[in-house]
C-alpha cells in the first residue's frame, strides 16, 4: 500500500483548522481511509492509503478531501483555465513506442519549501504508481521562466515546443544534477538517473525528448534539463508529460493540476498538435487543449445505495452526501430514483456504481452505521468448498509443507515467461490471460492462471533461508472462458513444491498419493509434455478420465530462472477433484 509523508502543519493550514491536534486529525485522516503509520524523523505523518485514491498522493489532495469531510468546500470543484499561449507541437519523429504528450501551464504559483517538497512526492508517486514506474507515463515540471518558445507564424503569437525523436547520440543538454553536456547516450551510461531508468528507452531506434528555441530542455521518461529546474523562485511553471496511453497521462496531469490550484496556481491550457488525425498518436484528431478537465457521469440507483450500506436515506440526503464526497449529482423520479452522478476530472478510481456508493457510506460516516441481524431464518455455516479447503490444508501441513497466502494477481513475465509456456496452449497453466485493464503495478497485470508461479516466486526471494523449503498454497486461479457468464473461469487450486537436494519426483507424487488417499480420491498419473518440467519427469494428474493436474521435476531452465540451485519438484491439483 502506497505510503505519503504529510506534513501536519501544511494540513491545518490547507483545511484552514489551525486549531486541530495531531490525535483529532489521525482521527479525521482514519475516517477518510487512511491509516497513520508512523512519523518521519522530521515529524511529517506517513499515512497509508488505499491505491485507488491517488488524488490523495499528496497534502493538497488529502487537504482537499478533508474540507469535503469537514463540510467547508461542497460538490465537484473545477479550476478555470485561462486561454493558451503555448503549443505542443509532435513531431512525426518522436519513437512509435512513445508517442503521446500532454501538459498545461500554471502561472503564479507559491512554490515555499514545503509545497516544492509535496509537488516533488506527489510527481515521484504518481511514477511508481498509475505511471508504473515512469513506464507508461513520466511527468517533467520546468520553470517557464528559463523556457523560449518557437513562434509558430507570423500570424500567431502562441509559443512553441516540440516533442520529438532524436539519436541516441544527438544534441547535447545538461542533466540535472549534472555540469557537464552530455548526449542522451551518455546520460543513460553516466549519469545516476539516467542509469536507473535506462531500461525504459534503450531499445529504442530514436530516443524522446522535447525542445524550445534554444535547445533540447528534457529527455523524457529520464530526466529533465538544469536549465529549466523549478526552485522556490519560481513562480510559472511548465508541465509537460508523456507516455504510452493518452487517457493515463492526461489524469496524470490533473492530479498535478489540481495540486498547485491548491497552492494558489492559475491554469492555461495548452494546444497538442499532432502530425495526423487518423495516425497512431490521437484517438481525439489531430489537435487537442489540455488539460481535460471534463467531468465523468456514472449513475447509481437509490436501492442500490440503500440495500449496500443498510440505512434509509431521502433522496435530498444522497445529493448532499454525494455532494460532501466532492461529487454533483441529480436524480430522477421513475420505478426507481436514479441518480446522475459528476465525477472531477482527478478522481480516477470512480469505475462503477459501488465506487460511488463507497463515497455515499463514507460521507454518512462507517461509524455511525448500526449493526443489525439479518432478516432471514436460516442458520450460517461453512460452504462445503471451505470445508474441503480447510481439510486439504489440513493434510498438507501434516505432510510437512508450509502453507502461505500469496496475492491472486502477478505478471505475465511472471505466469508465463519465467514458467516456459505459453498462453492460450494446452498446458496446465496456459489458459488465455484474464488481463487487469488499467493496472497500477507492472507486477500485477492478470490475475494468475495457476499457483505454481506464486510459489516459485516465494522460493526465489528465499534463497538465503535454511533448506529442505515444502511449500503449498490453496489459492484463486483464474482464465478466459467464453462459455462462462463473465467470460472468466475461476477455480481454488492446490500448489505445493519441494525444494531439496535431493527433491525427485517421487517425492512430490508421494505427497499427491496421500493427499488424495486422505479424501478417498483414486488418481493416475500418465506420462506427458510440459514446458515447467523436465521431460521424462512428469506426469498428468487424472481424476475419473479428467486431467485435473500435473506433477514432476521442475525444468532446470525455471530453477536457473528463479536463481535456485537446488531441484525442485511440484504438483498442482484442482481442488475441486478432492470433493468426490
Amino acid at each position: 500500500m502506497p505510503v505519503v509523508d504529510v506534513n501536519p502543519d501544511e494540513l491545518r493550514r490547507l483545511t484552514g483548522k489551525e486549531d486541530k491536534s495531531d490525535a483529532e486529525l489521525k482521527n479525521d485522516l482514519f475516517n477518510l481511509g487512511l491509516e497513520y503509520e508512523g512519523e518521519t524523523e522530521d515529524g511529517e505523518m506517513q499515512l497509508e492509503f488505499a491505491p485507488d485514491r491517488l488524488d490523495r498522493l499528496s497534502v493538497e489532495g488529502v487537504a482537499r478531501s478533508l474540507r469535503y469531510q469537514y463540510g467547508d468546500d461542497r460538490g465537484v470543484y473545477v479550476p478555470n483555465t485561462n486561454d493558451a499561449d503555448w503549443v505542443f507541437e509532435v513531431d512525426e519523429s518522436v519513437p512509435d513506442e512513445r508517442p503521446y504528450v500532454t501538459g498545461a501551464i500554471v502561472r503564479g504559483v507559491n512554490l515555499t519549501d514545503d509545497a516544492l517538497d509535496s509537488i516533488i512526492q506527489l510527481q515521484e508517486k504518481l511514477h511508481a504508481t498509475m505511471g508504473r514506474k515512469r513506464a507508461k507515463g513520466a511527468i517533467g515540471i520546468h520553470d517557464l521562466t528559463m523556457l523560449k518558445g518557437e513562434v509558430l507564424s507570423e500570424s500567431s503569437t502562441a509559443n512553441s515546443i516540440t516533442y520529438k525523436g532524436i539519436e541516441p547520440d544527438g544534441d547535447r543538454f545538461v542533466a540535472l544534477d549534472s555540469d557537464a553536456e552530455l548526449t542522451p547516450a551518455d546520460v543513460l551510461a553516466q549519469h545516476d538517473t539516467g542509469k536507473k531508468y535506462a531500461d525504459l528507452v534503450s531499445e529504442y531506434e530514436r530516443y524522446p525528448a522535447i525542445y524550445d528555441e534554444i535547445g533540447l530542455f528534457s529527455f523524457p521518461p529520464v530526466i529533465n534539463g538544469r536549465r529549466t529546474e523549478v526552485t522556490t523562485d519560481s513562480r510559472d511553471l511548465l508541465i509537460e508529460l508523456t507516455g504510452t496511453d493518452q487517457w493515463t497521462i492526461d489524469h496524470m496531469c490533473n492530479i498535478i493540476c489540481y495540486a498547485l490550484d491548491a497552492r494558489g496556481g492559475t491554469i492555461e491550457d495548452v494546444e497538442v498538435h499532432y502530425p495526423h488525425a487518423d495516425g497512431p498518436y490521437s484517438e481525439s484528431g489531430a489537435e487537442l487543449l489540455r488539460p481535460d478537465f471534463e467531468l465523468n457521469e456514472k449513475s447509481v440507483t437509490h436501492d442500490a445505495i440503500e440495500g449496500m450500506l443498510g440505512i434509509e436515506l431521502s433522496s435530498d440526503d444522497v445529493v448532499d452526501l454525494f455532494e460532501r464526497s466532492g461529487l454533483d449529482a441529480t436524480y430522477t423520479l421513475g420505478k426507481d430514483v436514479t441518480y446522475t452522478v459528476s465525477v472531477p476530472p482527478y478522481r480516477v478510481d470512480v469505475l462503477h456504481a459501488y465506487d460511488l456508493i463507497d463515497d455515499v457510506g463514507r460521507a454518512y460516516g462507517f461509524n455511525e452505521l448500526e449493526p443489525t441481524y439479518p432478516d432471514v431464518g436460516t442458520v450460517g455455516g461453512r460452504h462445503e468448498r471451505t470445508r474441503i479447503e480447510d481439510a486439504a490444508r489440513a493434510s498438507l501441513v501434516g505432510l510437512g509443507f508450509e502453507d502461505l497466502l500469496n496475492f491472486h494477481m502477478i505478471s505475465a513475465e511472471e505466469n508465463y515467461d519465467r514458467m516456459r509456456i505459453e498462453p492460450g496452449t494446452d498446458s496446465l497453466g496456459a489458459g488465455e490471460p484474464v488481463v487487469i485493464t488499467g493496472p497500477y503495478s507492472e507486477d500485477y497485470t492478470q490475475l494468475r492462471s495457476w499457483v505454481l508461479p506464486s510459489l516459485m516466486m516465494v522460493l526465489e526471494n528465499n534463497t538465503h533461508r535454511s533448506y529442505p523449503q515444502d511449500l503449498t498454497e490453496i489459492g484463486l486461479a483464474a482464465k478466459v472462458d467464453t462459455d462462462e457468464n463473465t467470460n472468466v473461469s475461476e477455480h481454488r487450486s492446490i500448489g505445493a513444491v519441494l525444494a531439496r537436494h535431493d527433491a525427485t519426483y517421487e517425492d512430490a507424487k508421494a505427497r499427491l498419493q496421500a493427499l488424495c488417499d486422505d479424501f478417498g480420491v483414486a488418481i493416475e498419473t500418465p506420462a506427458i509434455e510440459h514446458p515447467s518440467f523436465i521431460p521424462g519427469r512428469v506426469a498428468s494428474i487424472v481424476v475419473d478420465g479428467a486431467q485435473v493436474g500435473v506433477v514432476g521435476e521442475i525444468h532446470p531452465a525455471v530453477l536457473v530462472e528463479h536463481d535456485l540451485e537446488l531441484p525442485v519438484s511440484a504438483f498442482e491439483l484442482d481442488l475441486a477433484a478432492l470433493n468426490k
